[in-house]
């Protein structure tokens, strides 16, 4: 029998990047709001390392976490059997979420990504959209979230340099972006040798290089202090807070309204609800009892496959197929972004990329989403190249040989003490669109620790994406090699696997018959029923989701207090 605990407006679950911005507007208008988290605080001063071994190669701050005991399963396409599960979960359990440990790269969509089906057929005709996608227009458009964008970028701190202020271009920054209100509140991280000299070479291409925003301090900000470039941001927190999770920006501030509590290594299981269709709140584990934490209204937003599976185990009476799945949404539309596409790249001289941090980047944006002529690319969308720092030994002594070494042996050391400081690699982001063979679901046979089925994920080849990406990397190839490369090797990139990156599966839309929720990111079917993170948008874009997920899940969180009385009271 569960235990009931007192009754509050808003019970959030998740405090990662999305939930944990969404607890600032929420507890500021004065809603009283329980936190509800998987995992807890970390202590930036014993659990942050320095060290690739304990963060590249045994998971860091990930290797023990509830998700760990969760991890989605995997399939090519319906009739395929599963992959083998890796050991741990590429996302994390605490109260910051994934926001702890990602690169922290802060992009916003582009106004074209919000209208893509519409400005496809417009410009290339009806025949060009992918066979199979289901891709539709979003119900909102980038001037619709460009107020939150630029909310989020102040509110959590953004180091960036515009490209688009109210029209007026900056080459200092992406001049493919959509107008923005403002400047970013920090100038871009400081760019290195290295990536000045492909900014150079870019540029005696003809292309538009910029330095990638960053939600990284540049400067002291907020009371917390710049960046020290000291590495170890792609799988490690940063000891001086320097990165701008929401453990340290809007979580902080909305325990200061005295609105929020928090209940850390709470495993939540169901999402309740009545007979009617109403959501009522939330049950979860913690310390091996069970809790009911009564509420007006549920935000779920425990990352895209969490999302979907907990939508399709709460059953009940009103939701036989699982909650707000009455038109067999939950699942549908799901997309992993085709991000990585590695291209390797081998100098002749050392081009010092130790250290630093992933987002330290110079990014070129000439050949993402529709920025150019597709008329007789075969395929629609496109692909951000960037390149950056942070190489580790471990990671260098690893390199590819480029075909002029054996890949162990006397001759393999001799090769890599000469060459591990002169090559580096690439980091594409491809447009991602859904598509009817795409889903998530839940796994008929493997279960978790407490008997549930886990998420599974199908995630078919996808011909458009893949042409875009090749597309991408012949670019990337001759970047490279206008800056001096003297050999380059691409390898196929993809999204299969588990992604970083993963969207749809509770996609918004004006259309219950394919969508889960509306414009606002409240459920079509349980009007008191909120969903935040990458599982409400309908395609990916050409760059990072983070922002985009966090523009959003304020945006949800103010329409809700300032919508209160109508939605707690909508039948």
């Amino acid at each position: 029998m569960a235990i009931n605990l007192k009754h509050v407006d808003v019970a959030v679950v998740g405090l990662g990047a999305a939930g944990g911005v969404a607890v600032l507007p929420l507890t500021q208008a004065g809603l009283k709001v329980a936190g509800i988290e998987a995992g807890t605080w970390m202590d930036p001063h014993k659990q942050y390392h320095a060290d690739e071994v304990f963060n590249n190669v045994r998971g860091g701050v990930t290797s023990v976490q509830k998700a760990n005991l969760e991890i989605p399963t995997v399939r090519e396409n319906a009739n395929s059997p599963t992959r083998p599960r890796g050991a741990i979960h590429p996302m994390m359990n605490a109260i910051g979420g994934t926001s702890i440990h990602y690169w922290a790269s802060a992009w916003r969509l582009k106004p074209w990504d919000f209208k893509t089906r519409s400005e496809v057929e417009k410009r290339y005709g009806k025949s060009a959209i992918p066979v199979g996608s289901t891709l539709e227009d979003w119900p909102l458009s980038y001037d619709d979230l460009e107020p939150y964008y630029d909310i989020i970028e102040h509110e959590v701190g953004v180091s960036g340099n515009a490209g688009n202020i109210k029209g007026v271009l900056d080459p200092k920054g992406n001049v493919y972006e959509g107008p923005r209100s403002r400047e970013y509140p920090m100038p871009a991280l400081r760019g290195t040798e290295y990536t000045e000299h492909m900014m150079d070479a870019a540029r005696k291409l003809g292309w538009k290089p910029f330095h990638g925003p960053s939600a990284i301090n540049s400067q002291a900000y907020h009371g917390r202090p710049g960046c020290v470039y000291h590495g170890f941001c792609g799988r490690g927190g940063c000891h001086i807070s320097a990165k701008n999770s929401t453990a340290v920006t809007t979580i902080p501030e909305a325990m200061k309204t005295k609105n929020l509590t928090i209940f850390d290594l709470a495993h939540v299981t169901r999402i309740n609800t009545d007979d009617n269709g109403r959501t009522t709140g939330v049950t979860y584990i913690r310390g091996g009892k069970e809790y009911f934490q009564p509420a007006s209204v549920v935000l779920l937003s425990s990352y895209t496959y969490e999302n979907s599976r907990l939508l399709l185990l709460s059953k009940s009476k009103a939701f036989t197929k699982g909650l707000s799945n009455n038109h067999g949404q939950v699942g549908k539309h799901f997309m992993g972004h085709w991000q990585g596409s590695p291209v390797f790249a081998l100098f002749p001289f050392n081009i010092n990329v130790w250290y630093g941090t992933p987002a330290q980047t110079t990014v070129v944006d000439d050949f993402a989403d529709d920025n150019y002529d597709h008329s007789k690319a075969g395929f629609i969308g496109g692909t951000s190249l960037s390149l950056g720092t942070e190489m580790h030994p471990i990671e260098a002594a690893a390199m590819n040989t480029f075909g002029k070494a054996p890949a162990w042996g006397s001759k393999w050391k001799a090769f890599v003490k000469e060459n591990a400081g002169r090559w580096t690699s690439s980091y594409l982001q491809t447009s991602t669109f859904p598509y009817e063979q795409n889903f998530l679901d839940l796994d008929p046979e493997v279960k978790d620790p407490l008997g549930d089925p886990v998420c599974r994920v199908t995630n078919a080849s996808m011909p458009n994406e893949a042409k875009a990406a090749a597309y991408g990397q012949q670019k990337t190839e001759d970047w490279f090699r206008a800056a001096g490369a003297i050999e380059v090797v691409k390898f196929p990139g993809g999204s299969g696997g588990l992604s970083t990156h993963a969207y749809g599966g509770t996609r918004m839309g004006d259309n219950p018959e394919t969508s889960v929720v509306d414009k606002w990111g409240m459920s079509h079917e349980s009007p008191n029923l909120g969903v935040l993170g990458g599982s409400v948008m309908i395609n990916s874009g050409a760059r990072n989701p983070t922002l985009t997920v966090q523009a959003l899940a304020w945006r949800t969180a103010d329409h809700l207090a300032k919508n209160w009385k109508s939605i707690v009271h909508k039948t």
